[in-house]
């Protein structure tokens, strides 16, 4: 029986497993400079029950790998063709303490597993849709509906997000009373992998008053980074497990994500 399985089984309740495996991490077994398997466990309990060996095991049974045999990755590598471990490997700065602007190659979150996401949400644009619920958005503001998920409760998360934002004054609410867009199965713009649009885990605020690094190369004007969205703004989609495209070097302040296994939920049981 190997260390995880020693450490994960079903004779703990779901909600104590990462503890567990992050004490046997923490006493130098297998990945003991890796605490990502804990991780993901953590942020999703209703999806991945166990972890064994170099795999992370889904409740259904399915074993995924963590670390694909082979070499060292370049960042464009990661990106391409992530594995989890490339996916767990950035830590996701939470709050103001993030550099700005943040060095090359710093991206937490960018680096995804494709495969993971796709057994998660859905990997056709119809398994994702019909998995799809509508919030309203920011409603005591005229706003409007917008769909993302129900995995998770990813939608109720976001409703929470409509409604503390809802409660900001005037000059805050301007960066977000007109969203760009949430679901929406497509690649990523001179790229060949899924945006994270594509699972129904994302919405772009404002474009108006948002920044994206490729919308200012293919302008011709510099790349240098740029942003315009108040952190109070950050911080509020931060608390609900939302990861923000501000905090990377290929920057998109306009972009969040749900990402709870780099920014994990306080009391998070899934």
């Amino acid at each position: 029986m190997s260390m995880w399985t020693l450490s994960a089984n079903n004779r703990f309740p779901g909600w104590m497993r990462p503890a567990i495996l992050l004490g046997v991490l923490a006493s130098g077994a297998a990945h003991s400079a890796d605490d990502g398997i804990a991780r993901l466990l953590q942020a999703y309990p209703r999806h991945l029950c166990d972890a064994e060996a170099n795999s992370v095991v889904w409740c259904d049974g399915t074993k995924m790998p963590y670390a694909e045999n082979g070499g060292e990755k370049t960042h464009r590598q990661k990106l391409q063709r992530a594995d989890l471990r490339d996916q767990m490997e950035q830590r996701y700065p939470a709050g103001t303490n993030y550099p700005a602007p943040p060095p090359p190659d710093f991206e937490p979150g960018r680096i995804r597993n494709e495969a993971f996401f796709k057994k998660m949400y859905g990997a056709s644009p119809d398994a994702v849709r019909k998995r799809l619920a509508p919030v309203a958005w920011l409603p005591k503001s005229g706003g409007k509906r917008v769909w993302i998920t129900t995995v998770n409760r990813v939608n109720e998360r976001l409703q929470a997000i409509s409604d503390e934002l809802d409660r900001l004054p005037a000059e805050l609410k301007r960066y977000v009373d007109q969203p760009a867009g949430t679901f929406n199965w497509r690649v990523i713009a001179e790229e060949q992998r899924l945006s994270p649009h594509s699972f129904g885990i994302a919405i772009d605020i404002n474009a108006a008053t948002g920044d994206y690094w490729l919308w200012r190369a293919s302008s011709g004007r510099s790349t240098g980074y740029r942003n315009r969205i108040p952190m109070k703004i950050v911080e509020i989609f931060e608390k609900h497990g939302f990861i923000w495209g501000g905090k990377w070097h290929r920057y998109d302040t306009l972009h969040f994500e749900y990402r709870p296994e780099l920014l994990p939920l306080p009391g998070n049981r899934g």
